[in-house]
Protein backbone atom coordinates (compact mmCIF):
# COMPACT_ATOMS: atom_id res chain seq x y z
CA UNK A 1 0.00 0.00 0.00
CA UNK A 2 2.64 2.47 0.67
CA UNK A 3 4.71 1.83 -2.14
CA UNK A 4 1.35 2.47 -4.44
CA UNK A 5 1.40 5.36 -2.56
CA UNK A 6 4.47 6.81 -3.42
CA UNK A 7 4.39 5.53 -7.10
CA UNK A 8 0.91 8.17 -7.04
CA UNK A 9 2.98 10.67 -5.51
CA UNK A 10 5.75 10.11 -8.20
CA UNK A 11 3.50 10.21 -10.76
CA UNK A 12 1.41 13.35 -9.93
CA UNK A 13 5.30 14.91 -9.84
CA UNK A 14 5.51 14.14 -13.12
CA UNK A 15 2.35 15.49 -14.43
CA UNK A 16 3.00 18.47 -12.88
CA UNK A 17 6.77 18.75 -14.34
CA UNK A 18 5.74 18.07 -17.71
CA UNK A 19 3.09 20.60 -17.48
CA UNK A 20 5.59 23.13 -16.47
CA UNK A 21 8.07 21.87 -19.24
CA UNK A 22 5.62 22.32 -21.93
CA UNK A 23 4.49 25.72 -20.20
CA UNK A 24 7.93 26.98 -20.57
CA UNK A 25 8.47 25.72 -24.05
CA UNK A 26 5.51 27.96 -25.35
CA UNK A 27 6.85 30.80 -23.49
CA UNK A 28 10.03 30.51 -25.07
CA UNK A 29 8.44 30.62 -28.49
CA UNK A 30 5.96 32.95 -27.85
CA UNK A 31 9.24 35.40 -26.90
CA UNK A 32 11.02 34.49 -29.98
CA UNK A 33 11.43 36.57 -33.19
CA UNK A 34 10.87 35.11 -36.87
CA UNK A 35 13.93 34.83 -37.11
CA UNK A 36 14.95 32.45 -34.35
CA UNK A 37 11.78 30.76 -34.98
CA UNK A 38 12.38 29.57 -38.76
CA UNK A 39 16.28 28.63 -36.79
CA UNK A 40 14.61 26.50 -34.55
CA UNK A 41 12.32 25.37 -37.36
CA UNK A 42 15.19 24.65 -39.67
CA UNK A 43 17.18 22.36 -36.42
CA UNK A 44 14.15 20.58 -36.13
CA UNK A 45 14.30 19.39 -40.01
CA UNK A 46 17.77 18.39 -39.45
CA UNK A 47 17.08 16.79 -36.11
CA UNK A 48 14.34 14.63 -37.52
CA UNK A 49 16.06 13.63 -40.63
CA UNK A 50 19.03 12.82 -38.71
CA UNK A 51 17.29 10.17 -36.73
CA UNK A 52 15.70 8.89 -38.95
CA UNK A 53 18.84 8.16 -40.84
CA UNK A 54 19.88 6.09 -37.82
CA UNK A 55 16.34 4.64 -37.36
CA UNK A 56 16.85 3.49 -41.26
CA UNK A 57 20.16 1.93 -40.53
CA UNK A 58 18.91 -0.14 -37.68
CA UNK A 59 15.64 -1.07 -39.73
CA UNK A 60 13.14 0.67 -37.63
CA UNK A 61 11.30 1.40 -40.52
CA UNK A 62 7.91 2.31 -38.93
CA UNK A 63 9.64 5.06 -36.49
CA UNK A 64 11.65 5.95 -39.63
CA UNK A 65 8.95 7.35 -41.72
CA UNK A 66 7.41 8.94 -38.58
CA UNK A 67 10.52 11.16 -38.29
CA UNK A 68 10.71 11.75 -42.20
CA UNK A 69 6.93 12.48 -41.92
CA UNK A 70 7.49 15.57 -39.46
CA UNK A 71 10.47 16.54 -41.16
CA UNK A 72 7.96 17.21 -44.85
CA UNK A 73 5.72 18.37 -42.56
CA UNK A 74 8.09 21.62 -41.33
CA UNK A 75 9.49 21.81 -44.83
CA UNK A 76 5.65 22.31 -45.79
CA UNK A 77 4.45 24.63 -43.19
CA UNK A 78 7.86 26.65 -44.02
CA UNK A 79 7.18 26.83 -48.20
CA UNK A 80 3.37 27.69 -46.93
CA UNK A 81 4.90 30.51 -44.48
CA UNK A 82 6.84 32.24 -47.42
CA UNK A 83 5.63 35.62 -48.80
CA UNK A 84 5.24 35.31 -52.39
CA UNK A 85 6.03 39.04 -53.12
CA UNK A 86 9.20 38.65 -52.71
CA UNK A 87 11.38 37.25 -55.74
CA UNK A 88 13.24 35.05 -53.29
CA UNK A 89 10.09 33.23 -52.18
CA UNK A 90 10.00 31.63 -55.48
CA UNK A 91 13.72 30.40 -55.20
CA UNK A 92 12.87 28.93 -51.64
CA UNK A 93 9.73 27.53 -52.74
CA UNK A 94 11.67 25.57 -55.41
CA UNK A 95 14.30 24.13 -52.96
CA UNK A 96 11.23 23.43 -50.54
CA UNK A 97 10.01 21.33 -52.96
CA UNK A 98 12.89 19.49 -53.98
CA UNK A 99 13.82 18.94 -49.81
CA UNK A 100 10.35 17.89 -49.64
CA UNK A 101 10.46 15.61 -53.23
CA UNK A 102 14.32 14.24 -52.08
CA UNK A 103 12.01 12.75 -48.26
CA UNK A 104 9.78 11.00 -50.12
CA UNK A 105 12.42 9.18 -52.22
CA UNK A 106 14.01 8.66 -48.89
CA UNK A 107 11.05 7.00 -47.44
CA UNK A 108 10.18 4.90 -50.27
CA UNK A 109 13.39 4.14 -51.10
CA UNK A 110 15.18 3.47 -47.44
CA UNK A 111 17.91 5.69 -49.00
CA UNK A 112 19.87 6.67 -46.31
CA UNK A 113 22.33 8.23 -49.06
CA UNK A 114 19.98 10.68 -49.97
CA UNK A 115 19.45 12.21 -46.43
CA UNK A 116 23.71 12.37 -46.33
CA UNK A 117 23.35 14.53 -49.22
CA UNK A 118 20.32 16.57 -47.79
CA UNK A 119 21.81 17.51 -44.24
CA UNK A 120 23.90 20.20 -45.61
CA UNK A 121 21.85 21.58 -47.44
CA UNK A 122 19.48 22.33 -45.35
CA UNK A 123 22.17 23.26 -42.89
CA UNK A 124 23.48 26.01 -45.55
CA UNK A 125 20.12 27.31 -45.95
CA UNK A 126 19.72 27.27 -41.83
CA UNK A 127 23.11 29.53 -41.45
CA UNK A 128 22.37 32.12 -44.17
CA UNK A 129 19.15 32.86 -41.98
CA UNK A 130 20.76 32.59 -38.88
CA UNK A 131 23.59 34.96 -40.27
CA UNK A 132 20.69 37.45 -41.47
CA UNK A 133 18.72 37.06 -37.99
CA UNK A 134 21.70 38.25 -36.37
CA UNK A 135 21.94 41.20 -39.13
CA UNK A 136 18.58 42.29 -38.62
CA UNK A 137 18.95 42.47 -34.53
CA UNK A 138 22.22 44.59 -35.02
CA UNK A 139 20.04 46.81 -37.55
CA UNK A 140 17.30 46.85 -34.76
CA UNK A 141 14.87 44.94 -36.40
CA UNK A 142 13.58 41.77 -34.98
CA UNK A 143 12.76 39.37 -37.54
CA UNK A 144 13.75 37.22 -40.56
CA UNK A 145 11.68 35.90 -43.05
CA UNK A 146 11.16 32.94 -44.34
Amino acid sequence: MVFAAGQAEEEKTMQQYGIGLQTYKEQTVATMTQGELLILLYDEVIKRLKKGKILIEHEDFTTAESELSRAREIITHLESCLDRQYDISRELRRLYRFFDYQIVRVTAGRKTELITELIPLIEDLRDAFKQADVLSKQKGGNSTGT
